[in-house]
């Protein structure tokens, strides 16, 4: 005789039912996200700094790893969550301020964070490659 358990409809958690996904939330997630990846950027901007000062060997053997497919990918992320994080962080400085707190003001200021932090991003990268004076 064989015991199989019994297949029943199990309840879903209520947070997965009533909670509904909102850009305040996932402002702040990303907020944690791209200070958690700056964390992991900043060696690799103090060993670009490093080589810098050494010479231009080191600063050469640097630039080559930075110049590579995952190099770049890796300076872009970086280079948009820095805009990104330091655009929010400005926005909770206002919020800090007692402004722009009521629910319409702050999801307008939070899809200019967003839209600012790309603009800057690509204004960098658009002038770092020489596209823009």
């Amino acid at each position: 005789m064989s015991t199989t358990p019994l297949k029943t409809a199990r309840p879903l958690s209520p947070h997965l039912l009533i909670y509904k996904k909102q850009l305040t939330s996932g402002m702040s997630i990303f907020h944690r996200i791209t200070g958690v990846g700056l964390t992991f950027g900043l060696p690799v901007f103090v060993i670009w700094l490093m080589a810098l000062a050494r010479g231009p060997n080191y600063y050469a053997m640097v630039m080559g790893l930075l110049r590579t497919t995952v190099g770049q990918i890796l300076l872009f992320g970086w280079t948009w969550a820095f805009f990104y994080h330091f655009c929010n962080g400005v926005r909770h400085l206002i919020w800090d301020a007692g402004k722009m707190l009521s629910l319409k003001a702050v999801y307008i200021s939070g899809y200019i964070t967003l839209a600012l932090s790309v603009v800057m991003t690509a204004l960098l990268w658009l002038t770092a490659h020489g596209y823009l004076p």
